[in-house]
């Protein structure tokens, strides 16, 4: 085979797929970027195809991004390749084989803009389970005792290791949360088949389609999966790098960043913790300004010190001890 010949199995070509989570933050939560090309089918992830032209992946994937949406992509990182063979439902009695590579990108909200056949969707609408900022979700009740029963039905030898899995990924009502298992949570549903998509791609499913959680939304292909890895990411990743900052307007107040955080975390902070541990880390400077916010005093208003990021090898805001509901 000669570099310039494509890639071919059994099956036939491998096609390249190049797909963006774009993620910004409002004051509704965090917000992604997804396109409509067809009415009748769940929205996508911007997407398009790696073509010989493109000088890197990355490129490739910002032509796309700048094509379909007019967006110019600041922060960028790969995030993981998907090649699950029913990846793409109406192509799975194509010959060939698609894989997508997933990047995370990052955007202020005042590059927030409405556009053609797209629209920027929080992503609890796709996940509402994540969200426990007002205490746990109610959608968590009847997905706990779906996965009950997908335990109780499994013979006793393999019913250990269900139960593990299921109590890492969703604790229990008076457990701990990890934040960080969006995608481990997710795969489990699927693995149950307690999300649609899982039904559509022909997956083998303990659950009925009709148990599926029908209060989420759904994307196009395996587009929520790789909004999931997105997400887990993201939560880990703010932690231990100021990511978030590529998400806030050059001048904030406190209480905008602790807000930010929490609707990327999906948790409540103690506010005073929550100040003590930036302020600690170092990571902010005081501009001398104040808002202009009506109603309530103005607050200070203050900036990332991109310093830091020469200072430390890893800085992060951290996570306090949250408020936990119930």
């Amino acid at each position: 085979m000669t570099l310039d010949q494509p890639t071919r199995g059994r099956q036939g070509a491998i096609a390249v797929e190049l797909g963006a989570v774009i993620v910004a933050v409002t004051l509704e939560g965090p917000q992604v970027l997804v396109l409509h090309p067809d009415p009748r089918r769940p929205a996508a992830l911007p997407s398009g195809p790696l073509e010989p032209h493109h000088r890197t992946l990355e490129a490739g994937l910002r032509t796309w991004v700048t094509e379909k949406t007019s967006f110019d992509l600041g922060y960028v990182e790969q995030l993981y390749t998907f090649g699950d063979a029913n990846r793409h439902a109406s192509a799975r009695a194509q010959p060939g084989r698609a894989l997508s590579i997933g990047y995370l990108a990052l955007v202020h909200q005042r590059e927030i803009r409405q556009l053609d056949a797209s629209s920027w969707r929080g992503w609890y609408d796709f996940f509402p389970w994540e969200d426990w900022r007002d205490g746990a979700p109610g959608v968590l009740e009847p997905v706990r005792d779906s996965i009950a029963g997908w335990i109780a039905e499994t013979p006793s030898e393999e019913r250990k290791s269900r139960e593990e899995r299921a109590q890492l990924a969703f604790g229990d009502p008076n457990g701990h949360w990890n934040g960080e298992l969006t995608l481990e949570r997710y795969e489990l549903l699927y693995e149950i088949g307690l999300v649609p998509e899982a039904h559509r791609d022909g997956a083998a499913c303990w659950a009925p389609r009709e148990a599926a959680i029908m209060d989420a939304d759904s994307l196009q292909a395996d587009h929520r999966r790789i909004l999931a890895t997105a997400i887990s990411r993201l939560r880990g990743k703010i932690k231990y790098r100021p990511v978030v900052f590529d998400l806030m307007p050059e001048r904030f107040t406190f209480l905008e960043l602790q807000r930010a955080v929490e609707a990327l975390a999906g948790v409540e902070l103690h506010k005073a913790n929550f100040r003590r541990l930036v302020e600690h880390q170092g990571l902010v400077e005081d501009t001398g300004e104040k808002s202009s916010a009506a109603g309530g005093r103005p607050a200070s208003l203050f900036r990332f010190r991109r310093e830091v990021l020469v200072e430390r090898p890893a800085i992060g805001v951290g996570l306090p001890p949250v408020r936990r509901g119930t």
